[in-house]
């Protein structure tokens, strides 16, 4: 990204150390460090201060970074995001079928490990997904790219929440289709020992 360099260069002008800008930034000196090597990239609001700050105009400050970000949301995002979707969702078919299967046809006991193996790799899985968005900034690069296409700082706001929301809602079914199971299993026991 060239906003790194970018900021490093209008830091260095001035004769401002990492400090001096975080300070009037309202970040750390490990945020200013963080951007300076591309370890992380401002938010939307650390970016219109950064232009204030620095006296010139977003889209110079971040000039050539709007094609990359697109770039990173379509390319990288959509290859390996989906990737792991699909395997989230073939581990909890397997939950499923497996263990319902298991658990009827060898052990109960087997059958509640497979469950309890795969329902740790699930959430794994899920867990992977936020961390490839955390690690390319895709969610502070969807919010850039939203506010350079005009959409207002509130817009952005209602639409991280909308997110948020989101990930509950696929949390929460995520936990009805473990506790489905859970129930189904429990049956399937209770079946198993009637039928003894």
């Amino acid at each position: 990204m060239e906003l790194a360099s970018r900021i490093k260069q209008y830091r260095t002008e001035r004769g401002w150390s990492q400090e001096e800008l975080a300070g009037r930034a309202y970040v750390s000196r490990q945020t200013v460090s963080n951007w300076e090597n591309e370890k992380s990239y401002p938010d939307v609001h650390s970016l219109l201060l950064l232009s204030d700050i620095f006296g010139v105009t977003l889209d110079e400050l971040i000039k050539g970074d709007v094609e990359t970000m697109s770039e990173k949301i379509k390319g990288d995002e959509a290859r390996v995001c989906k990737r792991v979707q699909y395997w989230a969702l073939f581990g909890m078919l397997g939950m499923i079928i497996g263990g319902t299967l298991l658990y009827e046809l060898v052990s109960p006991v087997l059958g509640g490990l497979f469950l309890g193996a795969m329902a740790v790799c699930v959430f794994m899985l899920f867990r992977k997904m936020e961390q490839i968005k955390k690690k390319n900034d895709v969610q502070t690069y969807r919010e850039v790219l939203a506010f350079m296409n005009g959409e207002t700082l509130d817009e952005i706001e209602r639409q991280k929440e909308l997110e948020k929301r989101s990930s509950l809602r696929r949390l929460e079914i995520f936990t009805a289709v473990q506790g489905i199971v859970i129930l189904l299993a429990a049956a399937g026991i209770a079946l198993w020992q009637i039928s003894g």
